[in-house]
Parts: structure tokens; sequence; C-alpha cells
């Protein structure tokens, strides 16, 4: 068994798969650095250094073969933060090289690309509650505040989304479980990497003076347009799971 060490990062990923083919390695594991726990005493090590040319000559190939959307959903498995997400991704590049002229991915019948398909459904889902639960908190900069803490690293995948939807206001939206965000200042929109995670403890006394009253109201427009006889919590659920209530400005108050 070979176990070749990533960084972590995209192109990392695709250097590696590079280099299984590159040193025609047969018996192989990718995994993280991070992630790493060496378990197997015989097995070797091969640490791989994150290469952008090699990455895009296999995307490059996969595109040829896939298309971009293949590309995409394999995209969607990296995000998905899946312990064995290297290995299925692996095992989608192999069966496009040795099948360049299909398209594996509705090969349902194999087990990986069926975990693929039932990842990016899943992933998909995540993405598109995140772009409809949202709430955004305005801050003493002016700067629209919105916190989420998604079942999978989904802020790649809504970053247009919001580009495309506020293009008129400053807003950051910022990952609990990850420690990273977005920010965007009406020209650029860029990831930002935090040294320490933000006190949200802290973050409450910087709300702008309007923005309790814009709370306030809210709350009181959901409570009066609420029917009570029409109530139905098992179909709200189903639509708006628990989860998600503590985004929600008229579920906290």
């Amino acid at each position: 068994m070979t176990t070749l060490l990533y960084d972590g990062s995209f192109d990392g990923l695709f250097t590696a798969i590079f280099e299984v083919f590159e040193y025609k390695f047969k018996d192989v594991e990718i995994i993280s650095r991070e992630r790493f726990h060496q378990e197997n005493i015989f097995a070797e090590i091969h640490e791989v250094i994150t290469q952008e040319a090699k990455s895009e000559r296999v995307l490059n190939k996969l595109e040829e073969n896939i298309g971009k959307s293949g590309i995409h959903e394999l995209v969607k498995v990296f995000l998905s933060e899946e312990p064995d997400l290297e290995q299925i991704i692996l095992s989608a590049v192999q069966q496009s090289i040795q099948y360049p002229k299909e398209n594996i991915l509705q090969n349902y019948a194999d087990q990986d690309i069926l975990r693929i398909a039932k990842i990016c459904k899943s992933v998909s889902r995540e993405r598109h509650r995140m772009t409809a639960f949202v709430r955004f908190e305005k801050m003493q900069d002016e700067v629209f505040f919105a916190k989420i803490d998604p079942d999978f690293n989904v802020l790649p995948l809504i970053r247009k989304h919001f580009k495309d939807r506020y293009q008129d206001q400053k807003w950051m939206i910022y990952d609990l479980r990850r420690n990273y965000g977005l920010l965007y200042d009406l020209k650029t929109c860029d990831f930002f990497y935090p040294e320490e995670k933000i006190d949200l403890n802290k973050y409450q006394q910087k709300f702008h003076d309007e923005e309790k009253n814009y709370q306030t109201l809210w709350q009181r427009y959901f409570f009066k347009t609420n029917i009570v006889e029409r109530k139905n919590l098992k179909l709200h659920i189903q639509h708006v799971p628990k989860r998600y209530w503590k985004y929600l400005t008229e579920k906290n108050w």
C-alpha cells in the first residue's frame, strides 16, 4: 500500500491523482496531511507537493471525458468532506481514463459512481438551503453580516448567488464550523481566513442601532401574519428543518 499525503487543497488532490498515474502506483490511498494517522507501519509514504500544472493536466483530460458539469460534480464531492472523498474521486478519474467515450458518472451500477450521485444530491440540497435561510444583520460599519454552519463546505458554491443578488451593499458570510468566510466590498468578493474564530458573544455588541428595530419589526410581522388555525408543524419542519432555525430572526424571539 502506498499512501499519498497532500495538503488538503483541490489542486493538491489532483496533483496526487496525477502522480498515481505518473508513478504507476497500484494499491494506493490518498489522504490529507491533516487527517493522516499512520496505522499501517508497512505503508509506503509518498509526499505530494501541490503543482498547479499537474492538477490542470488531470482536469483538462477530465473535461474532455466528462465535461465541465462532470468536474462540477467532483467539486461537490470534494466539498462534502466525506472521509473517503479522495478515493471516490480517484475512482471516477480512473474510470474516465479507462472509458473516455462513456459518461461514467451515469453508471450507477458502480458503487463509487452511485455514491457520487448521492453525495452531490445532498450537497446541492444544502447549497439551496443556505441561499434560502441565510439572514444578514446590519453592523455598525454598515456591513451586513451572516453566520452559517452548514453540514458541508458549501460556501464556494453560494458565492456567485450572493454576489449577483446583493451587489449594492457590503456583506460578509462567515462559516462558524470551518472558520472562514466571504467578504464583498462592492468591488471584489473574496474569501477571508481569520486567525481566530469570531467571538459571537462580542459581535452582537457591534450591531447597528437600527438592527434591533429591524428584527423586532420582522418578528412582529411574522407573528401577525401567522394563521394559527392553518398551522402544520410537520409540513413546516419538512420545508424548514429545525437545524436551520438558529439562522432565522423570526425563530429567535
